[in-house]
């Protein structure tokens, strides 16, 4: 069975993937600078330099932002306009199962700002957004995959 998928889907995905890339490519820039060129405020709760220099700022050692560069690193493997080509059922449950984790992750996060840290990161917002309507993007638009025999 050959998989067909909409347009809207294939580069809808790989937009959002792009935009989070650069978001955590900035995030991972700042981290290794000392947040030196955060712009974003730096008192009451929108404090970008309060959560990227946090003790939650690290995962097992790993830097957040590190991580947030790899994920979207893979996510551009599984988005590219090369790989929707080839039309697998077992892609299309990677993807929705790489998001789960990564909406997964942005929980956790998102907790740690609020209840932890006490501050918002608006860029850490940019990638949280994108990493929710990414994955939400991917499942409305596992409705809309059409399947011929075809080859």
């Amino acid at each position: 069975m050959k998989r067909h998928y909409p347009n809207w889907l294939v580069w809808g995905s790989l937009s959002l993937v792009v935009l989070g890339l650069l978001d955590s490519v900035y995030l991972t820039y700042e981290h290794f600078t000392a947040s030196a060129t955060l712009a974003c405020a730096e008192s009451g709760i929108v404090n970008c330099h309060a959560v990227t220099s946090s003790e939650w700022s690290r995962l097992f050692g790993i830097p957040v932002a590190v991580l947030g560069l790899i994920f979207f690193l893979g996510y551009l493997a599984l988005c590219l306009p090369s790989t929707w080509r080839r039309s697998s059922a077992r892609l299309d449950r990677l993807r929705i199962a790489y998001g789960a984790t990564g909406v997964v992750m942005v929980g956790y996060l998102i907790w740690a700002e609020m209840f932890r840290i006490h501050a918002i990161c608006l860029w850490c917002t940019g990638v949280h957004v994108v990493t929710i309507v990414l994955m939400f993007l991917l499942v409305a638009g596992s409705v809309f995959v059409e399947e011929s025999n075809a080859e």
